[in-house]
């Protein structure tokens, strides 16, 4: 079988977390190859909203990811041209009742303990905000620090951003992870030949366990799908990315049956995105009609102005899950130049960057943006498969 170029790594899945381990490694001076079966953002990015949330997260190395992550998607929308949509919009958790609020003003609480900005907000001012929103709801955090993003172009131009020192190779499946006597990686296989590197990153998104297997390693990803209702091209209805207070509780769950707690924005192309739906139903994408109305209902509940909208679209996607809810972030150590950047669930686009980061200074020797403890690839298990 042929042997193609070397590079100093190569990253499996040519999504927004492939791109951006790409980006931060060739920015640190390294070549790379990414590799993927389909198109750039083909999988978990292309049916993304585009969220980049701190407001759903609970103070912890998750939340500490994304403070960074908040950080350098600013610094990146001034690098990255304005195609990729980058919007620091806010967003604004609301709450049905009295009960509601007080939970998410304690929860907003121990956030901004942990540096992250919440303003609370009345239910007298939600107006001011959000002027379609249902007049009875009790109130509100607003999050200054959410934005959002057009996910398959912020991948595409992450990737472009670098120039030579990225190279494509879409439509290859990757089909086994090569290792060497000493059973440290040496690269990739796929069905035109293979690629060789001191480092591979196994950032395959749904697919990571299966990459992780071909290395001989176990990691417990599992798909976790979910859908998007789109709405025909309004005016800007919604001005910033509005939900229900369950939404945090949704995202924290175990639970393999159905879960819907909508989540509203509207898109500068004028289509409003209501998500957003968990269930663990394997890659199955058939289209839940219960699903789907269930999602309806809530957003017509959190702006009645909608009620006489049409949606001209779903689409399904598949979230990564890991049992912690937290991404396998790191070198492994059952497998020497293999590196994990997958399993970020629903939260992936916004985690991208420092995901990015962390990976490009393991492997070219800089210094941890953060604590990447919490996130090694082998705390599900130290079993080597043969």
């Amino acid at each position: 079988m042929p042997t193609r170029h070397s590079a100093d790594l190569i990253v499996v899945g040519a999504g927004v977390v492939g791109a951006a381990c790409a980006f931060y490694a060739a920015r640190a001076g390294l070549s790379i190859t990414v590799v993927d079966r389909g198109p750039v953002a083909g999988g978990t990015t292309g049916a993304g909203e585009g969220n980049l949330l701190v407001s759903d997260k609970e103070p912890g190395p998750e939340l500490d990811l994304a403070l960074l992550s908040s950080r350098l998607w600013r610094e990146l929308a001034d690098v990255l041209p304005s195609a990729v949509e980058y919007e620091p919009k806010g967003g604004l958790v609301v709450a049905d009742g009295d009960k509601g609020l007080a939970a998410l003003r304690e929860f907003a609480d121990r956030q901004r303990a942990a540096g992250v900005t919440a303003d609370d907000v009345p239910a007298d001012r939600l107006a001011e905000l959000e002027p379609h929103l249902a007049p009875d709801l009790a109130g509100g955090v607003h999050y200054p620090e959410d934005a959002q993003v057009q996910p398959a172009l912020a991948a595409a131009h992450l990737l472009r951003a670098v120039g030579d020192r990225v190279r494509l190779r879409l439509g290859e499946e990757v089909t086994a992870v090569l290792t060497g006597p000493d059973g440290a990686v040496r690269g990739v296989r796929t069905p035109a030949g293979e690629l060789h590197a001191p480092y591979v990153v196994n950032a395959a998104g749904t697919w990571g366990g299966e990459v992780a297997r071909m290395a001989g390693v176990t990691l417990p990803v599992r798909p976790r799908r979910g859908f998007v209702l789109v709405t025909e091209p309004l005016p800007r209805v919604v001005r910033r990315k509005v939900y229900a207070a369950d939404y945090v509780a949704d995202v924290a769950s175990d639970s393999a049956a159905l879960q819907t707690s909508a989540v509203v924005e509207g898109t500068p192309a004028g289509p409003v995105l209501i998500g957003a739906s968990r269930e663990r139903v394997g890659f199955d994408r058939t289209v839940s009609v219960e699903a789907l109305g269930r999602l309806a209902a809530q957003a017509v509940r959190l702006f009645p102005v909608l009620g006489s909208v049409r949606a001209i679209r779903t689409y399904a996607g598949f979230r990564p899950y890991l049992p912690d809810h937290l991404p396998a972030i790191g070198a492994d150590p059952r497998r020497p130049g293999l590196l994990h950047a997958c399993g970020h669930e629903g939260a992936g686009i916004g985690l991208a960057p420092a995901t990015g980061q962390v990976i490009a200074a393991l492997v070219a020797g800089g210094e941890l943006p953060l604590d990447a403890g919490p996130f090694r690839p082998e705390r599900f298990g130290t079993t080597v498969c043969e």
